[in-house]
């Protein structure tokens, strides 16, 4: 059996990147991102990270400054340091106390369609 090693990229404390950022792998930025759009299957921005970009990720953990929209398909975790401005769409979140949002928060299985449409035709259901 062979196992598939996930590429590890770093974005280090007083680094900025610029631009687009792509990978199958993890991300930690620890420095500072400005884009279009990452896109990875785990990113975690540590406490001293900022990034000014759409986010879409497996799994996102929060610790620093976001500024733009997190889309994540497995679960997405912000620490009491997180501040976070843009709206969020996962089907699990997880919020520690002291944390600041400003933006639309839809926790749903379905993040495609609009959650709004199913809870109503949930609710029209006999």
């Amino acid at each position: 059996m062979v196992l598939k090693e996930l590429t590890k990229s770093l974005i280090g404390e007083n680094s900025f990147f610029e631009g687009k950022f792509f990978t199958t792998g993890e991300l930690v930025i620890d420095g500072k991102f400005e884009g279009v759009a990452v896109s990875v299957e785990h990113l975690h921005v540590g406490k001293k990270g900022r990034v000014r970009s759409n986010i879409k990720a497996t799994n996102i953990v929060i610790e620093g400054i976001v500024i733009g929209n997190l889309v994540a398909t497995g679960r997405i975790i912000l620490y009491p340091t997180a501040r976070v401005l843009g709206n969020i769409r996962t089907p699990e979140i997880i919020i520690q106390k002291g944390v600041i949002i400003e933006g639309k928060c839809t926790i749903s299985h379905d993040l495609e369609n609009p959650a709004g449409e199913l809870i109503t035709k949930l609710y029209d259901e006999r």
